[in-house]
């Protein structure tokens, strides 16, 4: 194995790291001289505790593990080596100038500490393997019996990696009142499936969710898996998001992979509606590459592979200010879509209450800088208007 985010992934994920350390950092990357990574039980939750070693003093902290895994991934291009010590065996890492990493793997040197982890020590998963799970059961991800086969394994690692981001997100939420919920582009709605599941049989919590595609068939099969299961004020409708207006407020607005401009579209569906939580992972982002221009930055648009990477950072920028400058509390942060393999920014939004004229003068510099007029912004303009 030379894949470094590869390595991580399968020992986070799979809750096998015992320990870990980071050293000898790159010259100016970093003031830390060292850093130790340890996996802790927090309350029934596994988090993974990092100390950061300065000359005088440490700093500390924890992280759930899609966070931690982004952590380490950062690190690791900060410091020339480093070791991940799991019961399997010991992994050194070794980072050249070019940023490659070479893995040796040697015999293990630490055991677990079971007092500290037995909890979560097989899994660290919200649906557990080797428990029956009805809505997966009917989707053929398991059996009767609770066991993931084989060739549904990622997308059983995806839905859960996608519970474990909603986890935290939903906290926010006033769950003593009916929490609703639409979902964009849902698709064969594995994941609205298991938001359903995660907080009506988990959580005990009364929610209405709708997931809305343009597929009639994709549609017919997921109300007809919601009426098998009984799953109430879960329902499946076509239609596409523009044209969608059943509802004046929502709580909770998803999308998974709506292209282009589908996701600004979605944004702006939620800030209309006034949403608690928008969760978005973009796709297919070419509004902006045709309009992007930088005399400072004309290096990077010499070459349209570039161009076109740049583009879509640009774009999630945009949608992330633009969130900001109308009172939401925005992080993007990457999301393993395991079925396809390459990672995916996810935009989160909580709602603040606040909208900001820092942030919107922010973003105009910014916009002005590449020579944009997103969609966005005159999809928005009324709201951003009234911003003082």
């Amino acid at each position: 194995m030379n894949n470094i985010k590869t390595l991580i992934e399968e020992i986070v994920d799979g809750n096998k790291l015992i320990s870990g350390s980071l050293s000898n950092p790159k010259k100016g990357a970093t003031e830390y001289k060292k850093v130790t990574v340890k996996p802790a039980l927090i309350k029934e939750q596994i988090y993974f505790q990092f100390t950061y070693v300065l000359e005088t003093n440490n700093h500390h902290k924890n992280l759930v593990p899609y966070e931690a895994a982004a952590e380490l991934e950062e690190l690791f291009t900060l410091y020339k080596q480093g070791i991940l010590n799991t019961a399997e065996g010991d992994y050194q890492v070794l980072m050249n100038k070019k940023g490659k990493a070479k893995i040796i793997k040697n015999k293990p040197t630490k055991v677990m500490d079971e007092m500290n982890l037995s909890h979560n020590r097989k899994k660290n998963y919200v649906i557990e393997e080797g428990t029956p799970c009805d809505f997966l059961h009917r989707l053929g991800v398991m059996d009767e019996k609770g066991m993931v086969f084989k060739s549904k394994y990622d997308k059983f690692r995806q839905i859960n990696k996608y519970l474990e981001v909603m986890e935290g997100s939903l906290k926010t939420l006033d769950m003593s009142k009916k929490i609703r919920i639409v979902d964009f582009g849902s698709g064969k709605a594995y994941l609205t499936f298991a938001l359903y599941w995660y907080l009506v049989q988990k959580l005990g919590v009364e929610v209405e969710i709708v997931g809305l595609d343009l597929k009639k068939n994709v549609i017919e099969l997921c109300n007809n898996i919601a009426k098998e299961l009984n799953y109430k004020d879960l329902s499946f409708k076509m239609g596409d998001i523009k044209g969608y207006t059943e509802f004046d407020e929502v709580d909770v607005v998803m999308t998974l992979h709506a292209c282009n401009t589908a996701t600004d579209d979605a944004i702006v569906k939620a800030v209309k509606w006034n949403a608690k939580l928008i969760m978005t992972v973009p796709c297919c982002q070419q509004e902006l590459f045709k309009q992007i221009d930088s005399d400072v930055m004309s290096p990077l648009m010499k070459h349209g592979t570039i161009k076109e990477r740049i583009a879509s950072l640009v774009t999630d920028t945009i949608r992330g200010n633009i969130l900001e400058a109308l009172g939401y509390q925005v992080d993007i942060f990457e999301f393993i879509e395991t079925e396809h393999t390459p990672k995916n920014l996810v935009i989160r939004a909580g709602s603040k209450g606040n909208p900001s004229k820092k942030a919107l003068n922010e973003y105009r510099v910014f916009r002005d800088q590449w020579n944009l007029k997103p969609y966005l912004e005159q999809a928005l303009a009324e709201e951003l208007n009234k911003i003082k």
